[in-house]
């Protein structure tokens, strides 16, 4: 069964005979399925499955793209990631490539077999305390995708994830954006550790348990920041983070019933509720801190919240899903009948 989830033949978007890099349900399927090719890459790796028994090429070599270099932990020796450069064949009629990326770097996420699992649980620990930007792989992964940048310029990458790997996607368009270079991202279920506050069936109890969760973290980051407000008060080159992001416009993919990612809904949601009803002051304070990201500034240690983004295109995969795996899994994504609600969130 597992061997059919990596055959591209059984598993793949072979409905994609043709892609056209303006609908948004190509550029979708594509991306994941580079993804995928990263798992697979792996698992090729651990099972010491070579040409021409490898099952992860078909995954790229299907969209024309070319395996460029695997991204390989430094801990481990696991592939992470890979870098594919688009090579398509001779355009026909008027066909345009101008969507299109030149370069696709994509992160998998947690793989559950004994030669990458320990690594990948200490990194997925090092998400929920806010430290993956601590990480050696992290390190790895953001000199690759600047390195790329530095090459071939911020308009011709694309960054793609799924779970682990949509939060080291994630962390990396962070990273660059907030020094002005802004990169498309794909991110497929990334992690949003919070109370499950999305999964509360009464809207008026949900929206009750938000309202009081944002205020409670909006007074306490105001505490915070007041004395460091003072420290800064002479100086008028000091830029809020949060606000050099709001040009960065992630796709975020999320299912509502993933409980790892679902908490994107509420997020955004909440926030366009709160300024409707003439309090998004206080949401815009809350939406930039975690209590647990206060706690670990008030105790002196360095916190990088990754979900916490100011501008995002969200969409919410609406099709049922039979259990968490389904609901969690990377092949939902690039399914011809999916059922998906998209929003665009840009606030600053």
């Amino acid at each position: 069964m597992e061997s059919e989830r990596e055959d591209f033949n059984l598993s793949g978007p072979l409905h994609l005979t043709f892609v056209d890099w303006s609908n948004a349900h190509h550029r979708r399927s594509v991306a994941a399925s580079l993804v995928q090719a990263v798992y697979i890459l792996e698992r090729d790796r651990q099972l010491k499955r070579q040409h021409p028994i490898a099952l992860a090429p078909p995954w790229w070599e299907f969209f024309h793209f070319k395996l460029l270099r695997k991204l390989v932990d430094d801990a481990d020796h696991c592939i992470f990631g890979a870098i594919y450069e688009y090579r398509p064949p001779t355009p026909h009629g008027h066909q345009s490539l101008d969507a299109s990326p030149r370069y696709v770097i994509a992160f998998r996420g947690t793989l559950t077999k004994p030669d990458s699992f320990a690594r990948d649980i200490e990194l997925d620990l090092h998400i929920i305390r806010n430290g993956l930007h601590e990480t050696s792989r992290f390190e790895i992964a953001i000199q690759a995708v600047r390195n790329m940048v530095a090459a071939v310029g911020d308009s011709n990458v694309w960054l793609a994830g799924h779970s682990l790997g949509a939060a080291m996607a994630m962390l990396a368009g962070k990273t660059m954006a907030k020094n002005g270079t802004f990169i498309p991202a794909f991110l497929f279920n990334s992690p949003f550790f919070s109370a499950p506050i999305e999964r509360i069936k009464d809207k008026r109890v949900k929206h009750g348990i938000r309202i009081a969760g944002s205020v409670i973290t909006a007074g306490l980051a105001f505490a915070s920041k007041r004395n460091y407000s003072s420290q800064q008060a002479g100086s008028r080159s000091v830029a809020d983070p949060f606000v050099a992001l709001s040009s960065w416009v992630p796709c975020v993919f999320v299912n509502p019933g993933d409980p790892i990612c679902s908490e994107y809904v509420g997020y955004f949601e909440h926030r366009k509720k709160m300024d409707e009803i003439g309090i998004g002051a206080i949401e815009k304070l809350a939406t930039q801190n975690t209590l647990g990201g206060l706690l670990m500034s008030a105790m002196g240690r360095d916190s990088e919240p990754l979900h916490l983004i100011p501008s995002a295109v969200l969409a919410v995969n609406l099709s049922p899903a039979q259990d968490f795996k389904e609901a969690h899994g990377i092949h939902q994504w690039w399914r011809p009948d999916l059922q998906l609600q998209s929003n665009i969130y840009k606030y600053k």
